[in-house]
Order: structure tokens, then C-alpha cells, then sequence
């Protein structure tokens, strides 16, 4: 995060804007919306501008720009003429006394940015891309604009009228995000929306009358193989409103960022030979922070279904009389293949398709050899990396033939995606010379033959 977002409360508060044009005004209508008292120092004014000056309180200094008008405390200063060296001097001044200062349009010599704005007074948004695209910022805040309804501004000023008695009644502050949250989920949002504040506050009056606390829920998300957004609609939401998140070692970064920002956050990741907590002890954590009330999302890559133990946690779970909601994710087979262009089926190709794990026990391969040697089948093996050789030797020792086309998507779905294609007698060997690491899918079968003319990514 390059810049911090704040929100200034500038109620007569004194401003400084340097310059007297179109674009001073438009700063100058901002501040003036915020309550600021504006002063403006130029050669020249526009009427306009000059008018919005007294109409704040502030004053117009008829010269120009000279550091001894920052002899008064301005809470900020706005450089906006059309002047470059004008404005590098009105920073430099600036920043030699800790003033707040922006130039329009000239990022070098801005101490914050002015944000595209979406007004829902007390509700403010604000879209920020540190000066790279301003234009690209006011597109998202017409975005946004057509999706939060212009009666947010409304909700937000009620909400702030009952705080102090929520706070009073609801000491907790978790239960009391859950409160706020339930209630903008009820029928009273629409109430207010409507201007019926009676029925609203009788709502609100109902809900703290009735309030207990919560009950602690696990909700076992599958986060996909890595690209964000291939989340689902209610991963997202689940992720967002957890107040603990338990996230193994498949989980992308990205995705990890659009978890609720204050959420406790606890890394349970798992490599091969190496458990930073042992599946028991995941499942302690789960029930544990689920009997202290707290809302604990379980952020599994893929899905919880596939390899991904998460029929051991529910079980655990049960035994504990502990609510839960399981949330499928896209598994590494279907992401995976899709983006490195091999459909797993082909009418032409496979007409079936198998997942398999790739573990070893105790060095050898445990898998079904006679069953998964079939001409018109897709075979697709998790963690089947360190096992590759072994596996390759084992299905050509059964009859499979050493020609068949084999893929290994490194990484499949995020920036780092590798794909290497060869066959089962020599794939193995290109594992070391293309630098090929976990988390690796296999995919064996004709189907592989097809990436060159489907490959999109």
C-alpha cells in the first residue's frame, strides 16, 4: 500500500488553495462541502471562485505566491495553477513546515492525494490510485455509484444515533459488529431508506431487547486454485465477515487480502513432511475458536472436499455440536486444466476422468495400476511431484504406453503459472530443467495433446 487513506474533518477548519482558475474552484467546491474555512492567494480570482471564498469565511489575498502567507496555520494547502514552478515551491514550503500539501496533477510534489469521491454524507467513499490513473479512479466511482443506494447516507446517520446505546448494552465489540451486521441484513435498512423512522427505531429498540450472544460457526471455505476471482460470491462473503481465519499454505496471497482486514489470522499450512499443525491440532483450533463464539472460516485452497481433509474437520466439528456451513471452492483439477487449455473430457479423447493423489507411503506408490491404465481416461494427480518417476515407471510397467502425453501446470491459475508438456518416459526429466515446483497438478492422457491449440494463458 503505497498511500494511507484517511478521512479529515475539516469543519472550520482553515485551507489554503494557491491560484485563482477553474481548477482552484474545483478544489475550493470540495473543501467547502467538508465545512473548511477557504483562503485563496493569486494575481487574479474568478468570480465565482472569489464568491465561494466569503461564503466560507475566508479571505483573498490579491498577489502572488509568497511563503509568509504560511504563517498562518492552515490545516492544508492546495497548489492548483498552472504554474510548475509556482507549485514546487508551494510543496517545498509546505514540507519544511509539516503543512498537508497536494498539487494538482503533479505527484512528485504532493503530500496526499485528493480521492475521487462518493458522497452519501455521513457515508463517504473514496478512490484512491495514488496519482497513477485519475481518470481510471473517477470510472470505479461512477461504478460504485449505481450500487450503493443514495439512502446509505441516511442508514449511516441512524446507525450513529443508536451507537452509544448499542455500545451500552452490546460491551463486546465482535458481538456488536454481529448485531450491526445482522440489522443492516433485516428489514429495518429499507425502512429507513423509506424515511419510516419510527418502525425503524422500534426495530432496532426490538433487536437490543432480544439480543443474545452468538453462537460460534465454522464456515470451511474452498478458496480455488489461486486466481481471486474465481471465489465464489459466498467465499467472499464468509471471508469478509470471519472473525477468524484458519488458511493453509495453497491459499494465494491475494485471496488471503480479501479476508476482513481485523480478522485473526492463524497460518496452518502443510507441506510434505512438514506440518507447521498437525491435522488434530487444526481441528482443536476450529473447535475452540467456535466455542468462544468467534466465526471462524476454515480457507482451504481448492476445495474442501478434494484432498483437502475437510470431511475429517466437519466429523470433528459434529462430535462438538459445533454449527458449520461448507462452501465448495474450484478444485486444482477443473481451475488448473482450464487455464493451461486441456479440457480433462473430449468426446474424441476421454471419455472419463480420474483424481488421484500422488502421496507416497513409505516410498511406494499406493495407487490402483491395473485400474487407471485405459486409453479414453484422464488421470489427474494431486501432490504428485516427488512421486513422478515412480508413478511414470509404475503406469508403463501395467501397460500404459510411454508415449502418452503428460502436463505438469505449476502454480496453475496465478502469475507464476508453468505448464510443461511431454510424455510418461521423459516428463519426469524435464521436472529439474524447466525449475518445475509444488503446488504441481499432473495431468495424463490424450487430452494433453490439445493445449497447443487451446492454450489461452
Amino acid at each position: 500500500m503505497d498511500i494511507f487513506p484517511i478521512s479529515l474533518k475539516l469543519q472550520q477548519q482553515h485551507c489554503l488553495i494557491v491560484g485563482g482558475g477553474h481548477i482552484a474552484l474545483r478544489k475550493a467546491n470540495l473543501l467547502a462541502k467538508a465545512g473548511a474555512v477557504i483562503d485563496i492567494i493569486a494575481p487574479a480570482i474568478e468570480e465565482q471562485l472569489l464568491q465561494l471564498v466569503k461564503t466560507t469565511g475566508g479571505e483573498y489575498f490579491a498577489e502572488s505566491f509568497a511563503e509568509k502567507i504560511l504563517n498562518t496555520p492552515y490545516r492544508l494547502v492546495i497548489a492548483a495553477t498552472n504554474d510548475a514552478q509556482v507549485n514546487k515551491a508551494v510543496f517545498e514550503q509546505c514540507e519544511a513546515r509539516n503543512l498537508l500539501v497536494n498539487s494538482v496533477d503533479d505527484i512528485p510534489h504532493c503530500r496526499f492525494m485528493v480521492p475521487a469521491i462518493i458522497d452519501r454524507s455521513p457515508l463517504i467513499i473514496s478512490v484512491a490510485s495514488n496519482g497513477a490513473s485519475p481518470v481510471l479512479s473517477r470510472q470505479l466511482r461512477t461504478q460504485i455509484e449505481t450500487i450503493v443506494p443514495h439512502g446509505m447516507g441516511k442508514l449511516a446517520e441512524f446507525s450513529g444515533q443508536w451507537r452509544k446505546q448499542v455500545k451500552e448494552r452490546i460491551p463486546n465489540p465482535d458481538e456488536r459488529r454481529i448485531f450491526w451486521e445482522n440489522l443492516y441484513a433485516s428489514p429495518l435498512k429499507e425502512q429507513v431508506f423509506n424515511d419510516n423512522l419510527e418502525v425503524a427505531n422500534d426495530l432496532i429498540q426490538q433487536a437490543l431487547t432480544e439480543w443474545t450472544a452468538p453462537k460460534g460457526e465454522v464456515y470451511l471455505v474452498g478458496a480455488g486454485p489461486g486466481d481471486p476471482e474465481l471465489l465464489t460470491l459466498k467465499a467472499l462473503r464468509l471471508m469478509q465477515q470471519a472473525d477468524v481465519v484458519i488458511y493453509d499454505r495453497l491459499v494465494s496471497a491475494p485471496i488471503l487480502e480479501l479476508c476482513r482486514r481485523d480478522a485473526t489470522k492463524i497460518y496452518v499450512g502443510k507441506a510434505r513432511s512438514n506440518h507447521s499443525v498437525p491435522q488434530d491440532g487444526i481441528n482443536a483450533l476450529l473447535v475452540e475458536y467456535a466455542q468462544k463464539g468467534k466465526r471462524v472460516c476454515r480457507l482451504k485452497g481448492g476445495d474442501p472436499f478434494i484432498f483437502g481433509r475437510g470431511g475429517e474437520e466437519i466429523q470433528e466439528l459434529v462430535e462438538a455440536n459445533v454449527t458449520f456451513q461448507v462452501v465448495p471452492g474450484i478444485t486444482a483439477a477443473s481451475g488448473c486444466s482450464a487455464y493451461a487449455g486441456i479440457p480433462l473430457t473430449h468426446r474424441d479423447y476421454a471419455q472419463s476422468v480420474r483424481f488421484l493423489t500422488g502421496h507416497l507411503k513409505e516410498g511406494s506408490p499406493e495407487l490402483p495400476w491395473n485400474e487407471l491404465v485405459y486409453e479414453n481416461q484422464t488421470l489427474v494427480l494431486y501432490m504428485g511431484l516427488v512421486g513422478l518417476e515412480r508413478i511414470c515407471e509404475q503406469l508403463i510397467a501395467h501397460g500404459q504406453r510411454a508415449d502418452m502425453p503428460v502436463a505438469l501446470i505449476s502454480k496453475g491459475t496465478t502469475p507464476e503459472q508453468k505448464v510443461v508438456v511431454g510424455t510418461l518416459a521423459d516428463i519426469a526429466t524435464k521436472v529439474s530443467e524447466h525449475h518445475i515446483v509444488a503446488p504441481t497438478l499432473t495431468i495424463i492422457g490424450e487430452v494433453v495433446s490439445l493445449r497447443e491449440q487451446l492454450k489461452w494463458q
